[in-house]
């Protein structure tokens, strides 16, 4: 059982509710491997679920990482090359685009920051809760290194969109663009460059894989585009009630995160 954390599993403040928690429970009672399938990182994981949380996996940064979460031991992880890196910084400088630039897995809460052309708001925001592990990037002594990801932020205009996706993709074919709505702020988009194979849907594959599971046995709960990967990986797939109307058809619904939606879906398997 695989799950998205934030809008899905968590509540809107962050908290896990006494349903999900016990359902947690009696899935791991009933031997079902219970997995966090997440885009925070390790840290920002760790700020939400204690130690004693049940989960068993934690598939974080959208699948760059994969965490034991009984034993505290790192996995498996997936960056991206020093040259891919190298060409990735170029284009969005000469773009004139915000972004920020996040150091290997497992380091990957410290990163580097650019501000471009154009103020966005929603950068800025994002900066303020998280400029104590910022960096600001100089393009002429950027270090060679991998990275885990890149995040640009855009206000929430289709075609714009599209248009940046396709012109990242183009210069890289070792990294993918995984699209998200702004966990801070409707209106915006989340642009999320990683490694071609980093994906939620591969990270679950990662563990099936590692404990003999069957894909056929996999069940998936999400509520946003960048769980799509997910949904497509596992047998049995839902997304939330409060997900965007836009792509609610695409998977049976269940409740919204604010109401137990982990804990309904998952009520069929645990009884």
């Amino acid at each position: 059982m695989a799950t998205d954390l934030d809008g899905t599993f968590l509540r809107n403040d962050h908290t896990i509710s006494a349903n999900n928690l016990e359902a947690l429970h009696r899935l791991g009672i009933n031997n079902i491997t219970r997995v966090a399938a997440t885009g925070r990182n390790l840290r920002k994981v760790k700020d939400v679920l204690t130690d004693d949380t049940p989960f068993d996996f934690i598939v974080y940064s959208s699948g760059a990482g994969i965490y034991d979460w009984k034993k505290q031991q790192q996995l498996h992880f997936q960056n991206i090359g020093k040259q891919s890196v190298r060409k990735l910084v170029d284009k969005l400088i000469e773009r004139n685009l915000s972004f920020h630039a996040f150091h290997p897995v497992p380091e990957n809460h410290l990163h580097w920051y650019h501000r471009g052309g154009e103020s966005c708001e929603e950068f800025e925001r994002y900066f303020t809760f998280n400029n104590h592990f910022a960096t600001e990037l100089v393009p002429h002594s950027f270090p060679e290194t991998e990275l885990c990801q890149f995040l640009v932020i855009i206000p929430e205009v289709e075609n714009q969109f599209q248009q940046i996706k396709s012109e990242i993709e183009a210069i890289c074919p070792e990294i993918r663009v995984i699209r998200s709505s702004s966990p801070i702020t409707k209106g915006y988009i989340w642009i999320e460059i990683f490694h071609r194979s980093v994906s939620k849907g591969n990270g679950v594959k990662y563990i099936c894989g590692l404990l003999n599971i069957k894909q056929t046995e996999t069940f998936g709960l999400g509520n946003d585009y960048n769980d799509f990967d997910l949904l497509e990986f596992t047998a049995h797939s839902f997304l939330t009630e409060n997900s965007p109307v836009e792509i609610k058809h695409l998977y049976p619904n269940v409740t919204s995160n604010e109401n137990d939606a982990f804990a309904k879906a998952v009520q069929p398997i645990v009884g």
